[in-house]
Formats: C-alpha cells, structure tokens, sequence
C-alpha cells in the first residue's frame, strides 16, 4: 500500500489526515472524537495509527460527517460503520454511496469530460492515479448512512457542527462548520488545489468533477454567512487562513474551469 504524509494539526484539537492529494480531517473535541470525510480505503492504517497514539480506536470515533459523497472522501465508511461509528450524509448524496464508486458517475454526472483537462496538463493524470493506488475505485457499495436534509445543527455531536448545504459541486454537498473551535470544512465546494488543472488558491472544482458549477458559485453565498475569522479546510489543499470572505471572493474571481 502506498505510504501517506504524516498527519499534521492544522487547529486545536483538529489534524489533518490524508495526502497531498486528499483531505480528510479529525476533530478531537473535548466531548469526543467527530471524523469530517472519510479519505480512500488506503488511508485505513493512518487514521488507526493516529488514533493509537492517544490508545483510541476507530470505535472511539462518534460520527463521520461527508461532505459527499465522491469516493475519494468516503473511503473508510464501511470500516468505520463495521466499528459502530455512525455515517452521515446529506440525503441527496446517499445514492451515490449506495452504488459505490461508479455512483458518482451515475448520480453526479460531471458537466465535462476529463479527457481535455489530460490532454491539455500531462501532470493531471496524477489524481486518477493517485485514486487507483490508494484504493479509490475499489470500495464496496454502502448503503448504511445516516440521511439528512437542509441547514441544520447536530446538538448531539461533541462541537455541536453546523451544517451548511453547499449544492453544485455534487447535490448534496455540505459543509461543516465548529463555531467553538473557528473552523469550517468546506469539503469540494470550495478547495485551494485542483489537481487536474493545477491551481492553487481558493476555488471551485474543475467541471469534470462538478455536476452543476453554476449552483457551486452560487453556493459560496451561503458560506459568507460564516464567521470572517474561521479556518477554511477544503477536501484537497492547504487550509486558508485569510477569511472566508476573501476565500470566496477569490474563487469567484478565478471561475470555473
């Protein structure tokens, strides 16, 4: 199995687990442990190893929060749910975890082919690849998330996480803000790395891996409602730390490609 990065603490009580090409991230609050995306089936031996280092298991985990349900962020729910940890995804990305890894393309069709975006950056080919390495198209279907529809909070989870519907970059996109930790996880609706075009900045996915890009820009509206002083964590990049008004000011800016 490829090797992966070393996890790093991006806030307190928040690390960042993954990659360099995908995030996924763990929320040590004092009430408990909350898991926002769940990375590729190859990530399994990192997010064990991270939790032993505080004698914790995966059992210990109280919820996995998906911001979709693409299968670069959904690779360890069926570990996770075989521990007792419960899955939780908006209701409009459930079918796509129902009909695993090809779902996307069922469900959420992208609106452009990725052939152009290959044939115009030879080094794009390296996000496909890295899915195929670490596991990303080899996951079984799921059909055991917990569904869920709208703005909400979840009281019942340790940081209370705020819900903020994101629709575009897949229909049920959602991200997740901690408002007592000052931090939001943005999932794919809102990312500072593109590694099929290779941008770096605050921006939307590239079309071919969004299904309604104009929905996705309208969307980063509803993250204006969030604290100017919260860290954005995207699905794939470097947190920003420069407001998340600036954040989405610059993805509009930049557009969609």
């Amino acid at each position: 199995m490829p090797s992966t990065t070393p996890v790093r603490q991006v806030a307190p009580g928040v690390h960042r687990l993954g990659d360099d090409v995908v995030n996924f991230y763990l929320v040590d609050h004092p009430d408990g442990l909350v898991l926002v995306d769940a990375g590729l089936p190859g990530h399994l031996g990192q997010l064990r190893a991270h939790l032993a280092t505080t004698g914790r298991d995966l059992a210990d985990v109280r919820a996995v929060l998906i911001t979709h349900a693409h299968p670069d962020h959904t690779g360890l729910v069926t570990a996770l749910t075989e521990a007792g940890v419960a899955v939780r995804v908006h209701s409009a990305d459930a079918p796509i975890l129902a009909d695993g890894p090809r779902g996307a393309m069922r469900h959420a069709k992208p609106e452009r082919s990725m052939l152009p975006y290959l044939l115009r950056r030879s080094a794009a080919v390296g996000t496909p690849l890295h899915m195929a390495r670490y596991g990303g198209f080899t996951a079984p279907p799921f059909t055991g998330a917990h569904g869920f529809d709208g703005d909400r909070t979840f009281d019942e989870l340790p940081g209370r996480p705020r819900v903020i519907a994101v629709p575009g970059h897949t229909s049920g996109s959602t991200a997740y803000a901690f408002p007592d930790l000052g931090v939001v996880f943005t999932g794919d609706a809102l990312v500072t790395h593109d590694g099929l075009t290779g941008h770096r900045g605050p921006g939307l996915v590239c079309r071919a891996f969004t299904g309604d890009s104009a929905a996705a820009l309208v969307s980063l509206d509803r993250l204006d409602s969030l604290p100017d002083t919260a860290l954005l964590l995207p699905g794939h990049g470097d947190p920003f730390a420069h407001g998340v008004a600036a954040a989405t000011a610059l993805a509009r800016h930049t557009g969609v490609s």
